[in-house]
This record gives structure tokens, sequence and C-alpha cells, in this order.
């Protein structure tokens, strides 16, 4: 070979090739937790969704009732309510209003990686007036 011969070796070939393989799995595995974050905030803004349209019905649409009970949104959301009593010393004894504490849990993955978001509130109802009279 002459001196005047340029160019890269097999060599500095291979190293570049190694570099370019190496960049391009470390992208690759940045886009792949880029979109297993953006199928979760997806996942959690379904459960939002449906946990507000609930407590949106809750006392409108459908009783508030005391107790516990269980449902589904479709196959991957269910949902888990309490409704109990709220003992508030600031509303005066012969307040027309009655307070429930609402618990909605709604919950979705499988098993071995489940998911649950929390939701705690009062709701405020007017008492019937024939329940209002009896108190006093």
């Amino acid at each position: 070979m002459t001196r005047h011969a340029r160019g890269f070796s097999l060599l500095e070939v291979i190293a570049a090739i190694l570099l370019l393989a190496l960049a391009f799995a470390a992208l690759l595995h940045v886009a792949g937790a880029s979109l297993h974050l953006a199928d979760q905030s997806g996942q959690i803004s379904r459960a939002d969704m449906w946990a507000q349209a609930k407590l949106d019905a809750l006392g409108v649409a459908e009783p508030l009732v005391v107790g516990e009970s269980d449902g589904d949104f479709g196959k991957d959301y269910r949902w888990h309510l309490r409704v109990a009593p709220w003992q508030d010393d600031t509303l005066p004894a012969d307040s027309p209003l009655a307070l429930y504490r609402v618990d909605l849990d709604v919950r979705w993955g499988s098993k071995r990686r489940p998911h649950t978001l929390r939701y705690t509130t009062l709701r405020a109802i007017e008492e019937p007036v024939s329940l209002v009279r009896s108190a006093r």
C-alpha cells in the first residue's frame, strides 16, 4: 500500500458500526419506555374518566345508598363503592342536610400487576321533611 492511499481500515469500520448499533439500541430502549409510559397514562386517564362519571351520577342518576357495592365499567375496569354517614359537629342539629362519606376504588390490570385509583369525597343530601320533623 502506498502512502498516498487514504481510507478507513476494517477495524475502524467495525468500531463505527458497533458504536451506531449501541446508539440505536439505546434509542429503541428509550422509545419503548416512552410508549410504556404513554400507555400507563392512557389507562389512568380512562380510570379517572370512569370514576368521575360514577361519582357525578351518584345521588343524581342513581340513589345514594349506605353500604358497599361493586360493579364494572366493561371488561377491563372494576369499581368498589363504600357509602357511610359522616358525622360533622359544625352542622346544626336541626339541619336538613345529611353528609355521607363516599369512597370509590377503580381497579384494572392483571392479578399479577393490579392498579388502583382511590377517591374519597363527601356528599350532602337533603333529608326528606318527614325525617327531619321526626328527628326533632
